[in-house]
């Protein structure tokens, strides 16, 4: 019923940007949260970013002040704007949506794209 199609990845160096996005698409009227999750070798996948349907945001320490979510509602659309990366910050990044309402009439929950591999090395 919903896909959710990361792009945006690759390398950059140390210092660069990147802009990932994450399209859902499917039966869907409307998205409540939206959040970017990144899982590095031999660790646990962690929260990046989230933000609401009314655009609030939070993110997790690491990246505040580098890292910037939004989103589009009208294209389901949800955004990470990367700067000043650091090579800690290499791990593959997953979008998540957390309740969807579909044009069915009902919730769905928790889906989550592919990943896109982020590689931040010089």
């Amino acid at each position: 019923q919903v896909q959710l199609v990361e792009s945006g990845g690759g390398l950059v160096q140390p210092g660069g940007s990147l802009r990932l996005s994450c399209a859902a698409s499917g039966s869907i009227f409307r998205i409540n949260a939206m959040a970017w999750y990144r899982q590095a070798p031999g660790k646990q996948r962690e929260l990046v970013a989230a933000i609401t349907s009314g655009g609030n945001t939070n993110y997790t320490d690491s990246v505040k002040g580098r890292f910037t979510i939004s989103r589009d509602n009208a294209k389901n659309t949800v955004y990470l704007q990367m700067n000043s990366l650091k090579p800690e910050d290499t791990a593959v990044y997953y979008c998540n949506a957390d309740r969807v309402f579909v044009v069915a009439g009902f919730w769905v929950y928790d889906y989550w794209g592919q990943g896109t591999q982020v590689t931040v090395s010089s």
